[in-house]
């Protein structure tokens, strides 16, 4: 008998939270899905995009990835291992003045989030371009992998996100 991973538990506890909140509850959009099964490394991703329906400015990435240490650990029951999977959450924004918006999103972050690990702004623009406007990616991981116990925290994890965005449409 099949026996789902602990990427496969949370990849449906993530997508079914999610997807209530698009199609139930109409608070966010979806707006792009990838589920990767990686044959060369033998590695799991999941990343579900989404913004909130009543704004446009800023969207949200929940990513969950699990390698070939963590699923042959589980799989082969290895003693002294603690399998899990890594969960990274992006923010996309774009900024103008980036030394004022990105201290603001700083604050933003450090307010809702309190991260053990401090979260990067990865600033881009397109080439050839005068760089008045510049895509801001936001990432915060996190010190430790996730397991089935922290099944029941995904809604308030999701919640953080919602609010953050409702924060970071508020910059600039």
């Amino acid at each position: 008998m099949f026996d789902p991973t602990i990427f496969e538990n949370l990849k449906v506890a993530f997508e079914n939270h999610i997807y209530d909140l698009d199609n139930i509850t109409g608070q966010i959009e979806v707006i792009n899905r990838k589920d990767y099964l990686d044959m060369a490394v033998m590695s799991r991703e999941l990343a579900l995009e989404f913004k909130l329906m009543s704004q446009n400015k800023v969207s949200a990435e929940v990513v969950l990835k699990a390698g070939l240490k963590d699923l042959s650990a589980e799989i082969l029951e290895t003693p002294g291992t603690d399998p899990g999977c890594t969960l990274l959450i992006y923010f996309y924004k774009k900024v103008r003045n980036v030394t004022l918006e990105c201290q603001q999103i700083d604050t933003i972050i450090e307010k809702i989030w309190k991260p053990v690990l401090k979260p990067t702004q990865t600033l881009s623009f397109t080439y050839k371009e005068m760089p008045n406007l510049y895509l801001n990616k936001i990432e915060l991981t996190f010190n430790r992998l996730i397991n089935e116990e922290q099944i029941g925290d995904i809604p308030e994890l999701i919640d953080h996100v919602m609010q953050t965005l409702l924060a970071l449409n508020k910059v600039g």
